[in-house]
């Protein structure tokens, strides 16, 4: 291999492998050193917690797997983040499209809202909802006097509150990508295929949706892994009997003092968070691109 010589000029740069090297290190060493305080030290830990208390071994994982009761909690974390990341995908699909072929004061108006919704604190979007969605609020009582029904619908303290919540603040993650995609499809791509006989669902369906897969990609992964972990919507929205696996885990902390516990239960989920990563990193690339 040829190298590089090293100029012996006073002042000048050396431009060798190795420096270099040395110099891109030292640029991302305070990246890394970050991410090492904040995410692998804590990960680490939580790991010896989770096989050394409350003594050694593998007994937490054991009863992680083995209890009916948090693997009941487990199919209702993925039932209710597969719900809510479906209805989200149907919302913001034509959101999306909106935004990307309405005029341009229309689409900025439309995404200043979208914007704005995200920054409003998330307590205060939940307890929001709390007060539309129970018995005496505002949609219970506009359903009853346009007839539609007798008595207040259970909108709270289940999992239809905890789908419709959790949908309302999921929309911007799934509608913001959706948006960067479709508005780079050049629009003679579909007038083409529609001069060559497609009919209209051909041209959606194999020509729009394989150039959106990749946003819809994106966006359902982002949803999907949020609502796996998400705690404060589930807690004031849904009931015990629709727990999700932040609040047990909160639960094991909080109440219970159980470290070990708690550990093991969000190492699994940090398992199948990670596992879902490399899925999607295996068909559509990183950060929803083309696939590898």
């Amino acid at each position: 291999m040829t190298t590089v010589p090293t100029p012996s000029l006073a002042g000048e740069v050396d431009f060798s492998p190795e420096p270099r090297r040395l110099a891109g290190l030292g640029a991302v060493a305070p990246a890394l050193g970050l991410l090492a305080l904040f995410f692998v030290i804590p990960v680490v830990a939580l790991l010896l917690r989770s096989v050394l208390e409350p003594q050694p071994g593998l007994q937490n994982y054991a009863e992680v797997f083995g209890s009916t009761t948090y693997l009941k909690v487990f199919g209702n974390t993925f039932l209710v983040a597969g719900l809510v990341t479906l209805v989200t995908l149907l919302l913001a699909f034509p959101v999306a499209w909106f935004l990307a072929v309405a005029p341009r004061r229309w689409s900025a108006l439309l995404f200043g809202v979208i914007v704005l919704s995200m920054w409003t604190n998330l307590l205060a979007r939940t307890y929001a909802w709390m007060v539309l969605l129970q018995g005496t609020g505002i949609i219970n009582r506009m359903l009853m006097q346009i007839g539609l029904i007798s008595e207040p619908l259970s909108l709270i303290n289940n999992l239809v509150g905890v789908t419709i919540g959790m949908t309302y603040i999921m929309l911007p993650f799934m509608i913001l990508p959706l948006h960067a995609t479709i508005r780079t499809l050049d629009p003679t791509v579909f007038q083409a295929a529609s001069l060559c006989g497609a009919s209209r669902f051909q041209v959606f369906r194999l020509v729009f949706a394989p150039l959106v897969a990749s946003g819809v990609a994106a966006g359902v992964l982002m949803v999907f892994v949020m609502s796996l972990g998400y705690f404060v919507t589930p807690a004031l929205l849904g009931g015990t009997s629709n727990m999700m696996l932040a609040e047990l885990i909160a639960q094991l902390v909080q109440s219970l003092l159980n470290w070990g516990l708690a550990g093991a239960a969000a190492l699994v989920l940090l398992v199948v968070t990670l596992a879902i990563y490399a899925v999607q990193f295996r068909y559509f690339g990183f950060g929803g691109g083309e696939a590898r």
